[in-house]
């Protein structure tokens, strides 16, 4: 069998692996996701405890659940629990985030 062969099987081998790395990186975890800003309104929220957290630490995460005013999916966000504390179900404003990674929430006023 030639020696080509098998050397180029590994390198598209190699070329599809660091093409799904980057897909998944980009599409599942958000990494070099454009940040984006769009009307919502907030569904509900939800704390959760953290399991093993080491004192010190934060034992609880914040979660807030927002929906496009104009259309679109339901997302969830992991936010700081000064966003949590201020955001109440029903509030409408602008949110911007890159990816999975919330970023800032302008209340909109009445």
């Amino acid at each position: 069998m030639p020696f080509w062969i098998p050397l180029t099987l590994l390198a598209a081998l190699a070329m599809a692996i660091s093409y799904f790395l980057y897909a998944y990186r980009r599409h599942s975890l958000g990494l070099d996701a454009p940040e984006k800003t769009v009307a919502v309104c907030v569904l509900d929220k939800q704390s959760n405890p953290i399991i093993g957290a080491q004192p010190g630490e934060d034992n609880e995460e914040y979660w807030i659940y927002v929906e496009p005013l104009n259309g679109g999916p339901k997302r969830e966000f992991m936010v700081g629990i000064h966003y949590y504390q201020a955001l109440t179900p029903g509030d409408q404003g602008t949110m911007t985030y890159r990816g999975r990674q919330f970023l800032h929430f302008a209340l909109q006023r009445d």
